[in-house]
């Protein structure tokens, strides 16, 4: 995994410490182990966890400036792309966000495995947790599964004025960044960029879609999942 990391960073133009490749080893085997109990992704093995997974996040960090910003992750599963960015950037002040109860369980217990003490592990819905940390973060990131309209109701009210709501799709997200176009301007958003990428030692190229806030979400926003999912921006 070492090798791995140090020329996938190189390529991706980041720095690569001994402390950040020993918490990267740490966090795969840790994720290796639970997953086999808790099927937490269905990416195996060190070379595709290091690949798929650790540098398909870190690449967020060659895209976007992230020096000393409040983030948080927004439905973060097994920690991505949250713990691989709070890895490779220290001074980044990070929350990562998840409905389910066993996740949040081990996102808690790798962040006291891998010694970063300073991450706050929040069980709750999207949507009722905006209610209390509305505009609070300076970047909300989000690798969750969902079309974009309704991903950016979710994230978006977090989002301080003047910060980014950065989405990790596939290559091919233009028409999906067109539907959500109504969602982004409802919900305080203002002008978009895609920038596509390579996840080193790969074939594979994603996309991240940023997304600026230029005003605040209005406050009937979010709505309750349900209604969300019914009828989308």
């Amino acid at each position: 995994m070492h090798k791995i990391l140090t020329d996938g960073f190189s390529a991706l133009g980041l720095e690569l410490t001994e402390e950040m490749s020993r918490r990267f080893a740490a966090y795969g085997q840790h994720l290796g182990e639970r997953n086999e109990v808790m099927n937490l992704t269905a990416i195996s093995g060190d070379e595709d966890i290091a690949r798929l997974h650790f540098l398909d996040c870190a690449a967020l960090l060659s895209l976007y400036d992230f020096s000393g910003a409040s983030v948080i992750d927004i439905g973060s599963g097994a920690g991505f792309p949250g713990l691989p960015l709070k890895i490779a950037k220290p001074d980044i002040s990070l929350t990562m966000l998840d409905s389910q109860k066993k996740r949040v369980g081990f996102l808690e217990e790798t962040c006291q495995k891998l010694g970063l003490y300073d991450v706050r592990c929040v069980w709750a819905r999207a949507e009722e947790a905006a209610m209390d940390m509305g505009g609070s973060f300076d970047i909300a990131v989000s690798r969750a599964v969902a079309k974009l309209n309704i991903l950016c109701e979710l994230c978006l009210p977090f989002v301080s004025t003047g910060g980014v709501f950065i989405a990790m799709k596939g290559p091919d997200c233009e028409e999906e960044l067109k539907e959500a176009g109504h969602a982004i301007s409802v919900l305080g958003g203002g002008k978009t960029d895609i920038k596509i990428y390579r996840i080193p030692g790969t074939e594979i190229s994603h996309s991240a879609v940023i997304i600026r806030k230029t005003k605040p979400t209005p406050p009937q926003y979010p709505r309750q999942f349900g209604r969300i999912k019914k009828a989308p921006l």
